[in-house]
């Protein structure tokens, strides 16, 4: 049997996806899954926990929406994305998290160009001092700021629109002819942003992990003077593969890896490990992609199952000198996925007379070889270049795969439980905080007394006691163990 047996190629896009060091897959199971797929595209309701369709695929191809409304109106929204323009500005505040900062920060590190015309700033968290340090690097007057929020109430999101809101009153500019709110029409951000630069359309079919083919990645694009077209078309030319029957179908067959790869549990971690620097973020961003989507505790039928694939990873040759140690004699319990391009970038000589790109392939050549030697399991990757259009193809691929092995392993790829468990969570634990505070005495007590006059658990009341001394709000005395400890109201 020749050595191609286990190798897949697509002349036309120049992927290729190399089986070989991979476990044998069974691509039977994945006929069910394809169709599955078949029907999400069509509009079949895919997350009956909101009772709503999954279209993120129509993003770049809005011929496929189930109706001519729906298809005219992602096209007007892809018209309206290609027309903005950053004007004199120099500077753009990216706010949003997850999908919507994770997305938009691997299109700025996979594609920045010496001539980019935006330097990009994220506030992706509500850390104060990320705040600061972000928003001291900007000059309000030639600055754009972006919003980025579904329904328009994500707290981390409104914590950093208000602290650039204050940036921008204490430079004396007003907010609304800098910013553009991506949203769903008719949500809180929607409403507030009625007098900004612009708002540019979310739909609710479309989750913050499979946005950046939508608004979320077009905006920064078209504002950085990026070619949002090629990542579409790069996209939409992936799609067009993993539509095809199993054999055929490059998603199918890195699902059917993963399953195998993993004993259909995920026992094996996903170990993205690209050798171009350029996409040394795309581990970070399928953490949410495919960790959210398949990290579940309930299959569809409710049974428990606790399934999950683990995602990490930085660059080779980098990893060599770090962790692929023990992927190499430590635990078997990683599938390392190497990711490289046709392209070779820019000529260096190195030692031995040998281009720095020779070095890198025999680097990656030589992990992978060394993890065969181990009977570790490994698969490579190939895109043509660093560009858009790859970047699309590889989103596009990933998404797709995502989406089939949840059906192999039965789970909804498109709610995150857990997500919206942690959010109620804080809610509850600032409602603590407030009733801690509201317990709080000139007499100085133990964190046990106050919390049991508040309601709430004692660790967690001296927990939120440290917090109200830390940010000068309360009056500490450590005592010689943390429930002796003693808090009062601020002298």
């Amino acid at each position: 049997m020749g050595f191609d047996q286990r190798i897949y190629r697509d002349p036309e896009t120049g992927l290729i996806l190399d089986l070989s060091d991979a476990p044998a897959i069974d691509l039977a199971p994945l006929r069910a899954a394809i169709s599955a797929m078949e029907a999400l595209e069509a509009g079949a309701v895919a997350n009956p926990d909101e009772g709503r369709m999954v279209g993120h695929y129509w993003l770049r191809d809005p011929q496929r929406a189930p109706t001519r409304a729906t298809a005219a109106e992602i096209q007007q929204t892809i018209d309206q994305i290609c027309a903005l323009d950053r004007g004199g500005h120099t500077d753009l505040v990216w706010i949003g998290i997850g999908g919507s900062g994770l997305g938009p920060q691997l299109i700025e590190h996979c594609l920045r160009q010496a001539d980019t015309p935006l330097r990009l700033h994220f506030l992706d968290n509500t850390d104060p001092e990320g705040y600061a340090s972000a928003l001291s690097q900007v000059e309000p007057a030639r600055a754009l700021v972006v919003v980025v929020s579904k329904s328009g109430g994500t707290v981390e999101t409104r914590n950093g629109l208000l602290a650039t809101e204050a940036r921008f009153a204490e430079a004396g500019e007003d907010l609304a002819p800098h910013a553009i709110a991506i949203t769903v029409e008719g949500s809180k951000l929607w409403e507030a942003a009625a007098d900004w630069r612009d708002r540019v359309r979310l739909w609710d079919w479309v989750g913050g992990r499979t946005s950046i083919t939508g608004a979320v990645g077009g905006v920064l694009m078209a504002l950085c003077g990026m070619d949002f077209a090629a990542l579409l078309r790069g996209a939409a030319a992936v799609d067009a593969l993993t539509r095809r029957s199993a054999a055929e179908n490059p998603a199918a067959l890195l699902a059917a890896a993963w399953l195998a790869a993993g004993n259909g549990r995920g026992d094996r971690a996903l170990v993205m490990e690209p050798y171009r620097d350029r996409y040394s973020l795309l581990s970070r961003y399928l953490q949410q992609l495919v960790m959210e989507s398949l990290g579940k505790r309930l299959d569809r039928k409710g049974n428990v199952v606790q399934q999950g694939l683990a995602v990490y990873g930085n660059k080779g040759s980098t990893d060599q000198h770090a962790f692929v140690q023990q992927l190499r004699d430590g635990r078997d319990d990683a599938f390392v996925h190497f990711l490289e391009t046709a392209e070779a970038s820019t000529a260096h000589i190195g030692v031995d007379g040998h281009l720095t790109s020779d070095h890198l392939l025999g680097f990656l050549c030589g992990t992978r070889a060394a993890l065969r030697g181990a009977g570790r399991p490994s698969l490579t990757l190939q895109v043509p270049d660093v560009s858009a259009r790859s970047l699309g193809m590889l989103i596009a691929l990933f998404e797709r795969a995502v989406g089939l092995y949840a059906e192999l392993i039965d789970v909804n790829a498109y709610h995150q439980p857990g997500v919206e468990a942690g959010k109620k969570a804080a809610k509850a634990t600032l409602q603590a905080l407030a009733a801690i505070q509201g317990a709080l005495s000139s007499a100085p007590q133990t964190a046990a007394s106050i919390a049991d006059a508040a309601g709430v658990d004692a660790r967690l009341g001296w927990r939120l006691l440290q917090h109200l001394a830390e940010t000068g709000r309360a009056d500490h005395a450590p005592g010689d163990t943390p429930s002796r400890d003693t808090f009062s109201t601020r002298a």
